[in-house]
C-alpha cells in the first residue's frame, strides 16, 4: 500500500502543477510544436516575458519540462511522457 500512495502523491503533485491554464497552454504548446523558446510562447500567449519564464521554472521544478541552451535562447520541450498523454487527453476535442 506504501509504495500505490507514493505513486498517487507523485501523480498529484503533478497535476497540481499543471492546474493553471497557462501552464496548461504552455504544454500543450510545447506538445504541439516540438520546443521553442521563451519570446515564441510569450508572443503567442499574449503574457508577459516573466510571468512566462515563471511558469516554466515550475513545470521544470516539477519534471514536466526540460530546456536545452542554443546560444542565449534556451529552447524547453516536455519531458514526461506520462504529462504529455494526459494534455493530449485533456486538450481532445469531443465529437
Amino acid at each position: 500500500m506504501d509504495n500505490n500512495i507514493n505513486r498517487y502523491t507523485e501523480a498529484a503533485e503533478i497535476l497540481k502543477v499543471l492546474a493553471h491554464p497557462v501552464r496548461l497552454c504552455i504544454v500543450s504548446g510545447l506538445l504541439e510544436k516540438g520546443e521553442c523558446n521563451v519570446n515564441y510562447m510569450h508572443s503567442c500567449l499574449k503574457a508577459p516575458q516573466s510571468t512566462v519564464s515563471q511558469h516554466l521554472q515550475k513545470l521544470k521544478a516539477a519534471g514536466i519540462i526540460e530546456g536545452r541552451r542554443e546560444g542565449l535562447e534556451i529552447y524547453y520541450r516536455v519531458s514526461d511522457e506520462r504529462v504529455a498523454d494526459l494534455i493530449r487527453i485533456l486538450t481532445k476535442e469531443v465529437d
